[in-house]
């Protein structure tokens, strides 16, 4: 950004974007306006757990779950990578049951997956993958990273973040912590809010909503 000439800026994140954020705001505090996280990464408080409100308890039913039944690519990248990763550049009926199977899961849908992304949109993002062949090198981003990302969202790797944040919690996102669990690891939340729809993709799904959501923490610290 400095060799673009912007000396104030801010950065926004979901999925590993979000930890891209979050790393941005640690190391260029003095230069970045604000960062904004979908959603942030916070594990739960273990002072609060004999206090859990119904939204606390429902997010750790759903990690629980998707620890259960839907780590397993998890696992598979961050562990053997490239086993998966040649048949991701070989096939393209693999690569589409390997990343649709996601869309399928992690969007706010109600299991009609076509009811909020069109095929010719994931057929556009399936060829972000095939086309150039980055099925394998995907893959590997988590075994190169991932140990770190679990560190921080376990809380166990880093410094409290103290740049302005804001933060928007979607109802079918994978985790979602509470404003308070976020507090411990963001003591500067500027704006919080949980929208009424959208899960993990949800720039992906509720494109506008997604804008709103950014403007509107954006708005309070340019």
């Amino acid at each position: 950004m400095a060799r673009l000439g912007y000396r104030r800026f801010g950065a926004q994140g979901s999925d590993w974007g979000t930890s891209i954020a979050t790393s941005i705001g640690q190391r260029q505090p003095d230069r970045v306006a604000g960062i904004h996280l979908m959603p942030p990464l916070a594990p739960p408080d273990p002072a609060t757990l004999d206090d859990l409100t119904g939204a606390e308890r429902a997010a750790l039913a759903t990690l629980r779950e998707a620890d259960e039944w839907g780590s397993g690519y998890s696992a598979q990248q961050s562990t053997r990578p490239q086993t998966v990763g040649y048949g991701l550049v070989d096939s393209p009926a693999a690569l589409c049951a390997w990343i649709v199977e996601k869309f399928w899961s992690w969007t706010d849908s109600g299991g009609d997956l076509h009811r909020v992304i069109t095929r010719d949109e994931l057929l556009d993002n399936l060829m972000l993958y095939w086309l150039p062949g980055t099925g394998a090198s995907s893959a590997r981003l988590y075994w190169e990273s991932l140990r770190q990302v679990n560190e921080w969202i376990s809380g166990s790797a880093g410094a409290p973040v103290t740049v302005p944040t804001g933060c928007s919690v979607f109802p079918k996102e994978l985790q979602r912590p509470s404003r308070r669990w976020a507090e411990r690891r963001f003591p500067n939340i500027r704006y919080w809010n949980e929208p009424g729809k959208g899960g993990h993709f949800a720039a992906f799904e509720q494109p506008a909503l997604f804008v709103d959501e950014v403007r509107s923490f954006f708005r309070l610290v340019r």
